[in-house]
């Protein structure tokens, strides 16, 4: 039974929403955090960052390698639809009592699946941590997966595949997939095909909770009210029952496919154009100057080269972008925008012939110099909630940067010269041409 402190407590955070009450008492930057690593007495580890400010507790979780990648190769989609049954029913709850213990209890508990892992949040008062520990370990260990939720997730997803149809730019990434990848699981749609999962079954979702589920691949994070003491057996409340190992198939690491130009006509506005090729691998030596590379040339939103030529100077497009993606088994330099059907080959050709200035020509210092600050500059910002906090560490934990990342983070990019710059770009941009995806009235 909670006190009488705790519902107001309670009563505050949800008159003023859960999650904007967890930001408030969160460090506001990079530079005040104290990261402790945490090992419970099962074993299991997490990072901790404690802050009284808020009786609030934010978990964020991981399981490594239990992404789509894990789906069967004739059902895409199982570990998406997995990520929506988990609160839907488990150990001596249904669906709808599930639901309601987590509003009693002021709970928040959501799953998301990605490509190569599976997540997890957790949001629960600080003055009970238990409560919420205890739906978690029933939704991760005892999930019921019974039909009508099944049918009723099912429906909401097929549904949402049927609205991607319609949409070229859902379309146009599906596609550049598809090229990218012919013969690997980045291939397939991880939320799957209406076909696919239509197919699925309730021995599917088990089977990939048995295989993907597991101690040796979880990364955790606890942000909020609570010390170390206080969190160590909770941690082996939570994931001591699940497996020592997961049961993941081997998955083939895999270059992009690229020089290829596919186009498909849709009866809508505008065409979405997407394209792509290989990136850098996280662990990659030049991956910081060409994160900064990326930002010079498609990165930043209202300041890179090519939104300054499609969209200032010529007014083809609202936005353009590029991204680097270093995926698990891949590494991807992509991007994308969409314009006016008659004004696509325009667009591509700039975008070809931007991409082609910086891997030859490199950014200017002025360039460089203006990058630097904004990203270093814009660092603290990520940083400024709870579950802001949670989820830069828990990226940090996924990606083996280390605990000292945080700190010297903005100091790898002040480092950053104009030479590794270029030879970033060059190495990036200067080899084989990209795949090249468009969708619309009519394509490049």
């Amino acid at each position: 039974m909670l006190s009488g402190f705790s519902d107001r407590i309670r009563s505050c955070l949800l008159a003023t929403g859960f999650t904007l009450a967890a930001s408030l008492g969160a460090a506001s930057s990079s530079a005040a955090l104290t990261i402790e690593p945490v090992t419970s007495p099962g074993g299991i580890t997490a990072w901790l960052v404690e802050d009284d400010t808020v009786p609030v507790v934010v978990m964020k979780f991981a399981f490594e390698g239990a992404g789509a990648v894990q789906d069967p190769e004739d059902k895409p989609g199982v570990a998406n639809l997995l990520s929506t049954l988990l609160d839907e029913g488990a150990g001596p709850y249904d669906s709808e009592a599930f639901q309601t213990e987590l509003q009693d209890r002021s709970v928040r508990l959501s799953f998301d699946s990605s490509r190569d892992s599976f997540y997890g949040d957790l949001e629960m008062l600080a003055d009970d941590p238990g409560q919420g520990i205890e739906l978690l370990r029933l939704a991760l260990t005892e999930p019921h997966f019974d039909a009508e939720p099944i049918e009723r997730m099912r429906a909401q997803i097929i549904s949402g595949i049927r609205r991607d149809q319609r949409d070229p730019s859902a379309v146009a990434s599906d596609v550049w997939s598809r090229t990218a990848y012919p013969d690997h699981p980045y291939g397939r749609p991880s939320e799957g095909t209406e076909e696919s999962v239509a197919a699925i079954e309730k021995s599917d979702l088990e089977a990939f909770k048995t295989a993907g589920f597991a101690r040796d691949n979880l990364h955790v994070v606890v942000v909020g009210a609570i010390d170390a003491e206080t969190l160590k057996p909770l941690l082996d409340d939570a994931f001591g029952d699940l497996p020592e190992t997961a049961d993941l198939k081997p998955v083939a690491d895999v270059m992009p496919v690229t020089g290829q130009t596919v186009t498909e006509t849709m009866d809508v506005p505008q065409t979405a154009v997407r394209f792509g090729g290989p990136g850098l691998a996280r662990s990659d030596p030049e991956f910081i100057p060409a994160f900064v590379m990326n930002h010079i040339l498609g990165g930043g939103t209202f300041s890179s080269r090519l939104f300054e030529e499609i969209r200032e100077k010529r007014g083809l497009a609202y936005s353009v972008y590029t991204y680097l993606a270093p995926l698990d088994h891949t590494a991807i330099f992509g991007g994308g925008t969409a314009t006016r059907a008659d004004r696509v080959d325009e667009t591509v050709r700039i975008i070809r012939e931007e991409i082609a200035r910086m891997a030859e020509e490199g950014p200017t210092e002025e360039e460089l110099s203006e990058a630097k600050a904004y990203l270093t500059g814009a660092y603290p910002l990520r940083f400024d909630s709870s579950n802001g906090i949670a989820s830069q560490l828990l990226s940090i934990q996924m990606e083996d940067l280390g605990m000292n990342y945080v700190d010297e983070r903005n100091g790898l990019i002040e480092a950053v010269t104009i030479e590794d710059v270029r030879q970033a770009a060059e190495r990036v941009l200067g080899g084989d041409a990209p795949t090249i995806v468009t969708v619309g009235p009519s394509g490049a």
